[in-house]
């Protein structure tokens, strides 16, 4: 077993409880009230918003996969690889927008799953 990759498991999985919980309270519900917006682009980022829901969790399981069988290391680097383009993205669109870490810390949050998913797919 990769403990490694265990644990990216682990914190994807809590990522994606993160984004469903706390981001959907904070995030879908306010988008989903707003009478301001046209209902196609409200409509379209919601159905991105599951999109991104179902992703986060596809990676969880992928890094689970990994963890459970060795011979699935691919998966766990397309998981790192996914991650780390998340993360580089998350990190990148405040500075570029101007806007704060503290008010999107995405990018951060992905970090320690794509170092756990490289320690894990050189170990």
């Amino acid at each position: 077993m990769n403990t490694y990759f265990a644990a990216a498991a682990f914190l994807s999985f809590v990522v994606f409880l993160v984004h469903t919980f706390a981001g959907g309270r904070a995030i879908a519900t306010p988008l989903m009230k707003a009478k301001d917006l046209h209902q196609v682009p409200k409509l379209t980022t919601y159905y991105c918003w599951h999109l991104v829901t179902i992703v986060l969790a596809v990676i969880s399981g992928m890094f689970l996969l990994a963890t459970l069988r060795a011979e699935s290391l691919d998966v766990a680097w397309i998981a790192t690889l996914l991650t780390g383009t998340f993360c580089l993205f998350g990190l990148v669109l405040p500075i570029w927008h101007r806007q704060s870490y503290k008010h999107m810390p995405q990018g951060w949050l992905f970090l320690p799953i794509v170092v756990l998913g490289i320690a894990g797919g050189f170990s």
